[in-house]
């Protein structure tokens, strides 16, 4: 059979299982199919005892005799259990589904091989619903491969040994002659790689660990080798194309804002970050810039001062912000900055009203309004500008890269581009989702600044932590108090902001209590948000709608409640909207006792460091990739389904240099020698939308 025979062709497959593995797993031909590799390798070389279980976390193999079976309950709790003897103990077999084919197909006293994860119930272990098999010679031995299957699929008897039989038939029906190589022969001399019909088969169905480590490291390499040779690619060509708009002047509202108006001075990491984009901006070709910087390191100021750099060449700024919260204090904080300088600037948003927006868009047509601030309404068709060259969008990863792509249409020639994220992003995930960007790090917070104090405390502690922040706010102190939920619900136990706000009120009665959520008007919401900017409300009971862009410097006190809800850099986020002033914060995490030694982890590193890019890498390699962005669009040409990017961070590297190196020398891959490498990539990204011109 050929590698692109449809899959129902495959005895054992047919029309009804290959909808099915369609629709579940995406697999439509054999190469599909054998490209489904396993999740996890289990070791059915060695047999056990009954004795020698001591988990219920471990998958093992036993040989014995089935001594009987028994009914056990009635109607739908009833189940068929059977005692498995190995010899010296037994140890009970437990089927809910399938009870009469279990009787006919398993005879007493007969030799078995069972295998499974051992249950365990009322301190006694049980197998349920193990694979039972004879013994004989062509039973699967050595390692073997466990894969992902769902539920839909177990349902019409699909599961992992399913699975695993219909890939061995595939392995076996296909001309291995026409798996063809992926990989340059160099780099399969240079680290001893298997070939490319040897490491698919290894991978599945491996001889030994070591057969099985050389395989993997192989199909590692090439997926992340070629994301990279795709993203840099992208690069080369974008940067051989891309014509910007030259900036190169640096004038009056730059230097004067920069000598008479800043409002502190800058960091040696603020003052490095200015000098990479002044490079960018001052040639021919457009900056496609990613600024990283932990929440309050000064990313504003930068792109303030970037944005005048616009100015002074007669063009216009535009910075992007994904709430109205953010939005709006950008430009209050704008605003007042550039007010000695003369310069006006506008605020767009989804609530802006008609007469307002007349003004704005008479502005920016005419070229008289120099910076704008806005939310996703920038992105609307009739917003039109007359000469866009700088264009910062703020907390990125909220914004989809189509989404994007309409500030383009709204010049002839892109403008330069600086996009700000405040979450740090592990290396390995900066490697892959912005390898073709031109990456900045302000690794430094502003002088002065002192480190937030993090404590995990428990619900029982809820009067201690009632009197501290009473203290705090009777010192003239401001406090968030940050809800999971909106409404109480009866699905879930966590607390809701609804009955947190009533219960605040009545604690701290003396004291002014304010609240915002997500589904308020935004008038009320920016009402509410006033009370507590102004000082004139001690206490903010919210939702994460305060996570982004919120500054208030008199709050030294972030509370979190059911912080184990939260993930490690929402968490991060949270807590940067204290610690902006010069008197001691502390953020402090309240959960039930009860937790997963996961959620424990992740609330240990929250007390441990403050550190933003340390936290992400922790985040990563407890939580994985994920899909690493949602919807991978934001870089990433094709799904990893071998390499992990919170453990190959090593396969990583190695396959960006080689990558580096063949692009050097030949940056479209044009040359003869790489016809091979120019063929993978575009079957590899035939059905992926190419973003490369879009940061």
């Amino acid at each position: 059979m050929k590698l692109n025979s449809p899959i129902m062709y495959l005895p054992g497959v047919g029309p009804k299982r290959a909808a099915l593995l369609e629709k579940e797993l995406e697999v439509t031909t054999l190469s599909d199919l054998i490209h489904c590799f396993p999740y996890r390798y289990i070791d059915r070389s060695k047999f056990y005892k009954i004795r020698d279980i001591e988990s219920a976390t471990a998958y093992v193999q036993i040989k014995g005799v089935i001594l009987g079976f028994r009914p056990v309950g009635e109607g739908r709790a009833k189940r068929l259990v059977a005692t498995f003897s190995d010899g010296e103990r037994t140890i009970e077999l437990v089927f809910f589904k399938g009870l009469n084919y279990i009787l006919d197909a398993y005879s007493i006293n007969t030799e078995y091989i069972i295998f499974g994860k051992p249950s365990s119930f009322n301190g006694t272990y049980n197998f349920v619903h193990p694979e039972i098999e004879k013994p004989s010679a062509d039973r699967m031995t050595g390692f073997m491969p466990l894969y992902h299957t769902t539920e839909k699929m177990k349902n019409h008897f699909l599961n992992s040994k399913a699975l695993q039989k219909l890939i061995l038939v595939a392995l076996k029906s296909i001309d291995r002659s026409a798996i063809k190589e992926t990989l340059p022969q160099h780099i399969i001399d240079k680290y001893h790689f298997p070939s490319a019909s040897d490491a698919l088969v290894q991978a599945h169905f491996p001889k030994d660990m070591s057969t099985l480590d050389r395989a993997l490291a192989r199909l590692r390499f090439e997926e992340l080798f070629y994301i990279q040779l795709a993203i840099l690619k992208q690069a080369n060509q974008f940067k051989s194309k891309a014509m910007g708009h030259p900036f190169p002047l640096i004038g009056h509202y730059f230097n004067t804002f920069y000598k008479e108006c800043l409002p502190f001075d800058l960091t040696e990491a603020q003052k490095r970050v200015l000098r990479e984009i002044r490079d960018d901006v001052r040639g021919p070709g457009q900056m496609n810039r990613l600024l990283q910087g932990d929440v309050g390191s000064g990313k504003t100021i930068v792109a303030l001062l970037s944005m005048l750099m616009a100015i002074d060449n007669d063009y216009q700024a535009c910075i992007v912000a994904p709430t109205e919260i953010l939005a709006t204090q950008h430009y209050e904080s704008m605003s007042k900055m550039l007010e000695p300088l003369g310069l006006e600037v506008r605020l767009l948003t989804g609530s802006t009203k008609r007469k307002e927006r007349e003004i704005i868009s008479e502005g920016l047509t005419s070229g008289s309004l120099k910076i704008l601030v806005g939310t996703h309404a920038v992105f609307e068709e009739n917003v039109k500008f007359d000469r866009l060259g700088m264009v910062i969008i703020d907390e990125q990863h909220r914004f989809g890269v189509a989404q994007r792509a309409k500030l383009w249409s709204k010049n002839i020639r892109p403008p330069h581009v600086l996009v700000m994220t405040a979450t740090p992003i592990p290396r390995t995930l900066a490697m892959t989702l912005y390898g073709d960007l031109d990456v900045s790090v302000i690794d430094q917070l502003p002088p002065g600044r002192k480190a937030i104090r993090t404590e995990h405390i428990f619900d029982e502690k809820r009067p201690a932590l009632n009197n501290f922040l009473r203290r705090q706010m009777a010192q003239g102190r401001q406090v968030y108090v940050v809800y999971p939920l909106i409404k109480e619900s009866e699905k879930s136990d966590m607390k809701d902001l609804e009955n947190g706000f009533v219960a605040m009120k009545n604690v701290f009665s003396e004291f002014n209590v304010c609240m915002v959520h997500g589904k308020m008007k935004p008038a009320e919401k920016e009402v509410q948000m006033q009370e507590f900017i102004s000082g004139r409300a001690n206490m903010l009971v919210a939702t994460t709608v305060i996570e982004v862009g919120v500054n208030v410097p008199n709050a030294t006190v972030m509370v979190i409640e059911n912080a184990e809800r939260f993930g490690l850099s929402q968490l991060h986020q949270l807590r940067g909207r204290v610690g902006r002033g010069g008197d001691q914060s502390y953020c402090l995490l309240v959960t039930k006792y009860e937790l997963s030694s996961e959620t424990r982890k992740r609330l240990d590193i929250m007390t441990q460091t403050t550190d933003g890019f340390e936290i992400a890498e922790a985040d990563l390699r407890l939580r994985g990739p994920g899909d690493l962005e949602g919807t991978l669009q934001s870089g990433l040409p094709f799904n990893l389904k071998v390499a992990d990017l919170s453990r190959d961070s090593q396969a990583l590297t190695l396959a960006r240099e080689e990558a580096t190196e063949i692009l050097k020398a030949d940056p479209m891959l044009s040359s003869p020698s790489n016809a091979l490498l120019l063929e993978q990539l575009k079957e590899k990204t035939h059905n992926v939308v190419n973003w490369s011109f879009i940061s």
